[in-house]
C-alpha cells in the first residue's frame, strides 16, 4: 500500500502549479525552492511532500491535461479543437 496525501497537499499543489507553473519543471529540487519563496509554510515535511506532489503533477501535465488544474495553455488548446471546422465535411460524404 502506498501512502496517501492529504487534502491539504493536493490543494496547495493545485494551487502552485495553476499560479506558478513558468516556474516549476520536473526537478523536485527546483519546485521545493519555488515553493519556499511561494508559500508559508512552517513545517519541512510539509514543504516536502507539495514539492514532491508539485513534481507529479508537473511529470502528468507533461504526458496531457489533467483533471482539477486549469492552465492557460489548456484552456487555449481547448478553445482551438472547438473551432477547428474541417475542410470537407463527414456528414457531406455519407
Amino acid at each position: 500500500m502506498g501512502k496517501i496525501r492529504t487534502k491539504t497537499v493536493k490543494r496547495a499543489s493545485r494551487l502552485v502549479v495553476e499560479k506558478y507553473f513558468s516556474k516549476l519543471n520536473n526537478d523536485f529540487y527546483r519546485n521545493k525552492r519555488v515553493i519556499m519563496d511561494v508559500t508559508i509554510t512552517r513545517s519541512k515535511k510539509l514543504k516536502n511532500k507539495i514539492a514532491g506532489y508539485t513534481t507529479h503533477i508537473m511529470k502528468r501535465l507533461a504526458r496531457g491535461p489533467v483533471r482539477g488544474i486549469s492552465l492557460k495553455l489548456q484552456e487555449e488548446e481547448r478553445e482551438r479543437r472547438m473551432d477547428f471546422v474541417p475542410a470537407v465535411s463527414q456528414v457531406d460524404q455519407i
